[in-house]
């Protein structure tokens, strides 16, 4: 009979480490006032765009529209405000770290999340910058997982620098497993 040298250790669970210790790194300081402006400009957009359409005189409209429409904009003013503080008060709790073997991810105000994913369980990692991001200076960092299509996740609202820091370093130490 083969004795087999396969083991599975328990792990004591007051000996492991907190990933709540963990150095975390504010998104930039650019983020949340920017994700505000580009909100308050859409909601504002749409209230315009609602009162145009009130206001017009080439088409006539019919009395029922005419009568819901204030009430519709109102709506969507109060709804887009509210939207935007929830969104910057998101914003304000979103962090991430990078350690030698892992990069890890965290946000949500009222629900947390927290997304941690070993350097060398990733696949590719993607960099990217819309108009208004690069405008400003910013980037976002869409990490791919091994075996998934889509991206497990994205860091927003990095400086471009340190975006750019960060994939040549996940890019580096990818294939590399480190035994402690």
């Amino acid at each position: 009979m083969l004795e087999s040298s396969f083991t599975n250790l328990n792990e004591p669970i007051n000996q492991l480490p907190a990933i709540q210790s963990l150095d975390t790194q504010s998104l930039s300081e650019q983020y949340a006032p920017l994700n505000r402006l580009i909100n308050l400009c859409v909601t504002l957009f749409v209230c315009v765009l609602g009162l145009a359409i009130y206001f017009q005189p080439f088409i006539p409209l019919p009395n029922g529209l005419l009568n819901v429409l204030p009430y519709i904009i109102w709506a969507v003013a109060i709804l887009g405000f509210l939207g935007t503080w929830f969104s910057h008060a998101q914003d304000q709790v979103k962090s991430y770290a990078l350690r030698e073997s892992d990069l890890h991810y965290s946000s949500g105000l009222f629900f947390r999340k927290i997304v941690s994913q070993p350097i060398t369980r990733i696949q590719h990692i993607e960099l990217k910058r819309g108009p208004i991001e690069r405008k400003v200076g910013l980037a976002t960092l869409q990490v791919f997982s091994a075996g998934g299509e889509m991206h497990t996740f994205q860091i927003p609202g990095l400086p471009v620098d340190i975006a750019l820091q960060l994939r040549q370093f996940i890019l580096q130490h990818k294939d590399v497993v480190k035994h402690g």
